[in-house]
C-alpha cells in the first residue's frame, strides 16, 4: 500500500510540475480568469445584473408604497456565478485533459509507462489528482473576489452555501477530467481528445432534457445520470448524497476505463 501511495505521489508531482511550466496551461488559466471576471462583473453590474435589478425593485416598492418581499442578493449572486462557471468548464476542461495521455503517446513515453512496475491505477489517479489540483488553483482567486463581493452583505451571508457550491464545482470538474483522461488514453491526437471530451460532456449535461422527452421509468433513470442536474443541487446550497455518489461514480468510472485502456496497450506490446 505504501509503495502504491508513493507511486501516486510521484506521478502527481510530475504531472503538476508539467502544468506549472507549460505556456499552454498559463494561457488556459488566463482565459479562464478573464471570462470568469467578466461573468462576475456582468452578474453584479451588467444591464440585467443583480444590483440594477434590486435598485429598480426598491424604486418600484417606494413608488407604489407596497411592501415587496426582500431579495437574497448574496445567494442569487453566488448561484448565478457558479451556474455560469459550470458552463465555462464545458470549454476549459477538455483542453486541460486532452494531453493527459495523448501527449505521452505522441512522445512515445506511454509504452514505457504501460510496461513500468507502476500500476495503471496509480498512474491514472496521480495524473487526475495533478490536473485537478491545477484546476483548483485556478478557482482559488475567484473565491477571494466572491468573498469581497458578498463580504459587505447585511445580515452576514452564511459561508456554507458558497463552499458547498464550490465543492460541487470541484466534483463536476473531477468527473469531467476523469472521463476526459480516459478519452485521452485512446488517441495520440490532443485535438481529437478535446473534441470527443467536449461532445461527451455535452451529452452528460443535456441528458436530463433527453430523459424528460422520453418520460416514464426509463426517462427517470436516465435523468439521474445528468451532471448538470446534480451540480445545480450543490449550487443551490443543498447537500444531496445521491449527487455526491453520482460524481464519485463518474470519477471512478473514468479512472477504471483509463486503467483498462492502458492495460490493453500493455497486452498489445507483449
Amino acid at each position: 500500500m505504501g509503495i502504491v501511495l508513493s507511486n501516486i505521489i510521484a506521478i502527481y508531482r510530475r504531472e503538476l510540475q508539467s502544468y506549472f511550466v507549460s505556456p499552454l496551461a498559463y494561457a488556459i488559466a488566463g482565459i479562464f480568469w478573464f471570462i470568469a471576471g467578466l461573468f462576475l462583473i456582468m452578474i453584479l453590474l451588467g444591464p440585467d445584473g443583480i444590483l440594477p435589478q434590486v435598485a429598480a425593485y426598491d424604486l418600484q416598492a417606494q413608488q407604489f408604497q407596497v411592501p415587496l418581499p426582500p431579495i437574497d442578493v448574496p445567494y442569487e449572486f453566488v448561484r448565478a456565478f457558479l451556474d455560469r462557471m459550470g458552463w465555462l468548464l464545458l470549454f476549459i476542461l477538455p483542453i486541460l485533459s486532452m494531453g493527459l495521455y495523448a501527449e505521452e503517446r505522441k512522445r512515445g513515453t506511454l509504452e514505457l509507462l504501460a510496461t513500468s512496475p507502476v500500476t495503471n491505477w496509480a498512474v491514472a489517479v496521480g495524473k487526475l489528482l495533478g490536473v485537478l489540483t491545477f484546476f483548483t488553483t485556478m478557482v482559488l482567486p475567484l473565491l477571494v473576489f466572491e468573498a469581497i463581493a458578498i463580504g459587505g452583505s447585511n445580515p452576514p451571508f452564511s459561508p456554507s452555501i458558497p463552499l458547498l457550491g464550490h465543492l460541487g464545482l470541484i466534483l463536476l470538474a473531477a468527473a469531467i477530467l476523469s472521463l476526459g483522461m480516459f478519452i485521452s488514453s485512446l488517441t495520440d491526437s490532443t485535438i481529437l481528445s478535446a473534441v470527443l471530451t467536449f461532445a461527451l460532456i455535452l451529452l452528460l449535461l443535456f441528458v436530463d432534457l433527453i430523459a424528460k422527452s422520453i418520460g416514464g421509468p426509463v426517462g427517470e433513470a436516465l435523468g439521474h445520470l445528468s451532471l448538470l442536474k446534480h451540480y445545480n443541487t450543490f449550487i443551490q446550497g443543498i447537500f444531496d448524497t445521491s449527487a455526491l455518489i453520482l460524481f464519485l461514480s463518474y470519477i471512478f468510472l473514468g479512472i477504471f476505463l483509463t486503467a483498462q485502456s492502458i492495460d490493453a496497450l500493455r497486452f498489445q506490446r507483449q
